[in-house]
């Protein structure tokens, strides 16, 4: 069943959203917001924005046992990998730019030593165990699919400033139109 009408096919870029269709049977991707960081010939990578785990960041570096920053399940891909995307202009410029404020990872031994300082506002950053991933052309697939929609994100404070079990719909209410009433579909059509 096609939820989502996309009349224009938008192919995703850095700093974009993916929001799932409300009833994908992927339990992945069940009602995720993706943060797209990277989309060419080679595939894509994203982080899961809306799915945070029981952990914080000093539960896996041991060395920032100080540190208590949650962690967020960035997708089913190497769960034993690490990654942060910010907002933070001390470090900028050594990570890859996702738009106007935002990047994607850095020097993580600066990182570390900046947390040890106390020089970080963890509200400037997101911290991601693992990441979701497409082979090349996976993902225009599943778009032409209707699986997902591509969100043209332009406000890094839904990344970082927005509660992370209601983005789905408030990103879908902000779209407007049709996907705000998507917005309201019940989790199981069944109870409704």
């Amino acid at each position: 069943m096609d939820f989502f009408v996309n009349d224009n096919l938008i192919e995703p870029g850095p700093g974009d959203l993916l929001i799932s269709e409300p009833y994908l049977p992927d339990p992945n991707f069940k009602r995720t917001v993706v943060l797209i960081c990277e989309h060419d010939e080679n595939g894509t990578i994203g982080f899961i924005l809306n799915r945070r785990s029981k952990s914080v960041f000093s539960d896996v570096i041991i060395e920032a046992a100080h540190f208590d920053a949650p962690l967020y399940v960035g997708g089913p891909v190497q769960n034993d990998t690490l990654h942060f995307v910010h907002k933070d202009t001390l470090e900028i410029e050594s990570g890859q730019s996702l738009g106007e404020r935002l990047v994607w990872g850095g020097d993580f031994n600066r990182l570390l030593t900046r947390i040890d300082t106390h020089q970080i506002n963890k509200k400037d950053y997101r911290f991601f165990v693992g990441y979701s991933g497409w082979f090349p052309g996976q993902l225009m697939e599943e778009l032409k699919t209707k699986s997902w929609i591509v969100y043209q994100n332009k406000d890094e404070n839904l990344i970082f400033d927005f509660s992370s079990k209601d983005l789905w719909k408030k990103v879908l209410r902000d779209m407007g139109g049709k996907y705000s009433l998507i917005s309201n579909y019940p989790v199981d059509p069944r109870l409704n």
